[in-house]
Protein backbone atom coordinates (compact mmCIF):
# COMPACT_ATOMS: atom_id res chain seq x y z
CA UNK A 1 0.00 0.00 0.00
CA UNK A 2 2.91 2.36 0.83
CA UNK A 3 4.65 1.70 -2.15
CA UNK A 4 1.16 2.65 -4.11
CA UNK A 5 0.76 5.88 -2.24
CA UNK A 6 5.11 7.05 -2.84
CA UNK A 7 5.32 5.21 -6.17
CA UNK A 8 9.08 5.18 -6.90
CA UNK A 9 11.00 4.56 -10.11
CA UNK A 10 15.09 3.51 -10.75
CA UNK A 11 15.08 1.19 -7.88
CA UNK A 12 13.46 3.33 -5.41
CA UNK A 13 14.43 6.93 -6.22
CA UNK A 14 11.64 9.61 -5.68
CA UNK A 15 10.76 11.83 -8.67
CA UNK A 16 7.81 14.54 -7.60
CA UNK A 17 7.44 17.92 -7.83
CA UNK A 18 6.41 19.77 -4.39
CA UNK A 19 4.13 22.74 -5.07
CA UNK A 20 2.57 25.51 -3.26
CA UNK A 21 0.52 28.09 -4.15
CA UNK A 22 -0.98 31.48 -2.41
CA UNK A 23 -4.44 33.29 -3.27
CA UNK A 24 -5.51 36.64 -2.81
CA UNK A 25 -8.92 36.03 -2.03
CA UNK A 26 -11.40 32.84 -1.80
CA UNK A 27 -11.38 32.67 -5.45
CA UNK A 28 -9.29 29.18 -6.49
CA UNK A 29 -8.33 30.78 -9.54
CA UNK A 30 -6.90 33.88 -7.33
CA UNK A 31 -2.91 32.64 -7.31
CA UNK A 32 -0.39 35.93 -6.53
CA UNK A 33 2.34 33.15 -5.91
CA UNK A 34 3.81 29.74 -6.85
CA UNK A 35 6.64 27.58 -5.60
CA UNK A 36 7.66 24.57 -7.05
CA UNK A 37 10.94 22.27 -5.52
CA UNK A 38 11.57 19.38 -7.80
CA UNK A 39 13.01 16.13 -6.29
CA UNK A 40 14.87 14.17 -8.76
CA UNK A 41 16.67 10.81 -7.62
CA UNK A 42 15.72 11.37 -4.22
CA UNK A 43 17.50 14.67 -4.58
CA UNK A 44 16.38 18.46 -4.43
CA UNK A 45 17.68 19.66 -8.10
CA UNK A 46 15.27 22.83 -8.67
CA UNK A 47 13.46 25.50 -6.98
CA UNK A 48 11.37 28.24 -8.63
CA UNK A 49 9.30 30.46 -7.38
CA UNK A 50 6.87 32.96 -9.13
CA UNK A 51 4.75 36.10 -8.54
CA UNK A 52 1.64 35.59 -10.23
CA UNK A 53 -1.08 38.68 -11.42
CA UNK A 54 -4.39 36.97 -10.21
CA UNK A 55 -7.78 37.84 -12.49
CA UNK A 56 -8.72 40.57 -9.82
CA UNK A 57 -7.72 43.39 -7.73
CA UNK A 58 -9.18 41.67 -4.48
CA UNK A 59 -6.09 40.54 -2.28
CA UNK A 60 -8.16 39.22 1.65
CA UNK A 61 -5.02 37.20 2.26
CA UNK A 62 -2.50 39.71 2.64
CA UNK A 63 -2.28 39.32 6.12
CA UNK A 64 -1.43 35.77 5.99
CA UNK A 65 1.49 35.51 3.14
CA UNK A 66 2.24 39.86 2.71
CA UNK A 67 1.51 40.26 -0.50
CA UNK A 68 -0.63 42.45 -2.16
CA UNK A 69 -1.72 43.98 -5.53
CA UNK A 70 1.00 46.33 -5.65
CA UNK A 71 3.14 43.73 -5.44
CA UNK A 72 2.08 41.50 -8.60
CA UNK A 73 0.51 44.29 -10.78
CA UNK A 74 3.05 43.99 -13.01
CA UNK A 75 3.66 40.01 -12.93
CA UNK A 76 2.28 37.87 -15.54
CA UNK A 77 -0.77 36.15 -15.04
CA UNK A 78 -0.97 32.29 -14.75
CA UNK A 79 -1.25 32.13 -18.53
CA UNK A 80 2.13 34.07 -18.69
CA UNK A 81 3.73 31.80 -16.25
CA UNK A 82 2.73 28.18 -17.26
CA UNK A 83 5.29 28.10 -20.07
CA UNK A 84 7.75 28.71 -17.62
CA UNK A 85 6.82 26.39 -14.88
CA UNK A 86 5.23 23.67 -17.11
CA UNK A 87 8.41 21.86 -18.09
CA UNK A 88 9.04 21.19 -14.57
CA UNK A 89 6.76 18.43 -14.38
CA UNK A 90 8.66 16.66 -16.69
CA UNK A 91 9.79 13.29 -15.25
CA UNK A 92 7.29 13.91 -12.35
CA UNK A 93 5.87 10.74 -10.79
CA UNK A 94 3.65 13.01 -8.48
CA UNK A 95 2.92 16.49 -7.33
CA UNK A 96 3.09 16.86 -3.85
CA UNK A 97 1.69 19.54 -1.59
CA UNK A 98 0.81 19.98 2.15
CA UNK A 99 -3.29 20.00 2.48
CA UNK A 100 -2.95 18.78 -1.27
CA UNK A 101 -6.77 19.54 -1.60
CA UNK A 102 -6.26 23.50 -1.48
CA UNK A 103 -3.18 23.10 -4.46
CA UNK A 104 -4.92 20.84 -6.48
CA UNK A 105 -7.79 23.15 -6.19
CA UNK A 106 -5.79 26.31 -7.35
CA UNK A 107 -3.83 24.27 -10.08
CA UNK A 108 -6.98 23.51 -11.71
CA UNK A 109 -8.88 26.37 -11.48
CA UNK A 110 -5.96 28.34 -12.51
CA UNK A 111 -5.63 25.76 -15.83
CA UNK A 112 -9.05 26.21 -15.78
CA UNK A 113 -9.21 29.73 -16.52
CA UNK A 114 -6.47 30.18 -18.41
CA UNK A 115 -7.85 27.34 -20.98
CA UNK A 116 -4.36 25.15 -20.12
CA UNK A 117 -4.19 21.11 -19.04
CA UNK A 118 -3.24 20.14 -15.78
CA UNK A 119 -0.25 18.03 -15.59
CA UNK A 120 -2.05 14.34 -15.85
CA UNK A 121 0.23 13.58 -12.31
CA UNK A 122 -1.60 12.17 -9.43
CA UNK A 123 -1.58 14.46 -5.82
CA UNK A 124 0.02 13.31 -2.96
CA UNK A 125 -0.19 15.24 0.47
CA UNK A 126 2.29 15.51 2.88
CA UNK A 127 -0.45 16.72 5.77
CA UNK A 128 -1.51 12.91 5.64
CA UNK A 129 2.20 11.10 5.64
CA UNK A 130 2.56 13.11 8.67
CA UNK A 131 -0.04 12.01 10.24
CA UNK A 132 0.37 8.34 8.77
CA UNK A 133 4.21 8.53 9.31
CA UNK A 134 5.02 10.16 12.49
CA UNK A 135 1.72 10.39 14.37
CA UNK A 136 1.60 13.92 14.07
CA UNK A 137 -1.68 15.97 15.14
CA UNK A 138 -2.02 18.68 14.65
CA UNK A 139 -0.57 18.88 10.91
CA UNK A 140 -0.24 22.07 9.98
CA UNK A 141 2.89 23.19 8.20
CA UNK A 142 4.58 24.85 11.07
CA UNK A 143 3.91 21.30 13.23
CA UNK A 144 4.98 19.24 11.11
CA UNK A 145 8.34 21.25 10.50
CA UNK A 146 8.86 21.95 14.34
CA UNK A 147 8.43 18.11 14.70
CA UNK A 148 10.53 17.40 11.49
CA UNK A 149 13.36 20.51 12.28
CA UNK A 150 12.52 21.40 8.81
CA UNK A 151 13.27 25.51 8.63
CA UNK A 152 10.27 27.33 7.76
CA UNK A 153 8.88 31.04 6.60
CA UNK A 154 5.55 30.09 6.56
CA UNK A 155 3.27 31.06 4.13
CA UNK A 156 6.31 32.13 1.42
CA UNK A 157 5.35 29.67 -1.11
CA UNK A 158 8.86 28.36 -2.14
CA UNK A 159 9.46 27.78 1.58
CA UNK A 160 6.36 26.15 1.81
CA UNK A 161 7.04 24.36 -1.11
CA UNK A 162 10.31 23.10 -0.07
CA UNK A 163 9.22 22.00 3.50
CA UNK A 164 6.55 19.94 1.78
CA UNK A 165 9.11 18.01 -0.44
CA UNK A 166 11.48 17.35 2.63
CA UNK A 167 8.61 16.25 4.62
CA UNK A 168 7.74 13.65 1.67
CA UNK A 169 11.51 12.65 1.51
CA UNK A 170 11.81 12.49 5.10
CA UNK A 171 8.65 9.69 4.72
CA UNK A 172 10.77 7.61 2.48
CA UNK A 173 14.08 7.87 5.38
CA UNK A 174 15.73 10.46 2.87
CA UNK A 175 17.74 12.65 4.55
CA UNK A 176 18.55 16.21 3.82
CA UNK A 177 22.08 16.87 2.14
CA UNK A 178 24.86 18.61 4.33
CA UNK A 179 25.66 22.39 2.78
CA UNK A 180 28.84 21.58 1.33
CA UNK A 181 27.50 18.34 -0.58
CA UNK A 182 24.74 20.49 -2.09
CA UNK A 183 27.73 22.71 -3.18
CA UNK A 184 29.03 19.82 -5.51
CA UNK A 185 25.75 18.99 -6.99
CA UNK A 186 23.91 21.34 -9.72
CA UNK A 187 21.18 22.85 -7.78
CA UNK A 188 19.26 25.83 -9.41
CA UNK A 189 17.24 28.23 -7.80
CA UNK A 190 15.36 31.03 -9.53
CA UNK A 191 12.82 33.51 -9.89
CA UNK A 192 11.20 33.53 -13.49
Amino acid sequence: MRDAEFPVANGGAMNFVAIDFETANHGRDSACSVGLVKVEGGKITEKIVRLIRPPSRAFVFTYIHGLAWGDVAEASDFGGIWPKIEPLFRGAEYLAAHNASFDQGVLSACCRKHKLSPPDLPFRCSMQVARREWGIYPTKLPDVCRHLKIKLNHHEALSDALACAKIMMAAKGIKEEKPNTLLRRKEVERTL
